[in-house]
């Protein structure tokens, strides 16, 4: 069974939109723009370092809501913090190594804990305060309802 986690409502700061994490976002939305997957080149900044440093994403939009999962392996609920505003969702992750105690000379330590910070950017306004996020398995599920629609209006257009 899922195990349910807060999703806290977060005020951005101007200051925000100066974080590395966000201007690599930007990027990457820059480069999907100018060289679409579907010509099949990975880009460099979705190599091996970034991945390492925060969590693989995946974002879906659907009618009513749009779905993130974020791979959080080895991060349980108490390690967690989700947050989100109505264009954004920001997953900070702490945890604390359980080897570090370990007495011994390494001979390989891979192992370590690591904290990280992604956020991400929608694809539609939701409804912020009707977020849910779920964690199963390593995967964190957040869906989030999209605000209703408006309906485009034609304007008559008057002699002045």
């Amino acid at each position: 069974m899922a195990t349910q986690v807060p999703v806290k409502k977060h005020t951005e700061n101007p200051e925000q939109s100066l974080r590395p994490s966000t201007m690599i976002e930007e990027m990457e939305r820059w480069a999907e723009e100018l060289f679409p997957r579907k010509w099949g080149r990975p880009l460099p900044i979705e190599g091996e370092f970034w991945r390492t440093t925060a969590p693989q994403i995946d974002v879906v939009e659907r009618d009513d809501e749009i779905e993130v999962c974020a791979a959080v392996s080895g991060f349980s609920k108490k390690d967690l913090d989700v947050s989100a505003t109505d264009n954004t969702v920001t997953i900070r992750g702490s945890k604390k190594s359980e080897s570090e105690e370990e007495k011994g000379d390494y001979f390989r330590r891979e192992i370590h804990a690591e904290d990280f910070m992604r956020t991400v950017r929608l694809p539609a306004l939701v409804d912020d305060t009707k977020a849910k996020a779920t964690i199963k398995d390593g995967m964190l599920k957040l869906t989030l309802p999209k605000v209703e629609k408006t309906e485009r209006h034609s304007l008559t257009i008057e002699d002045a």
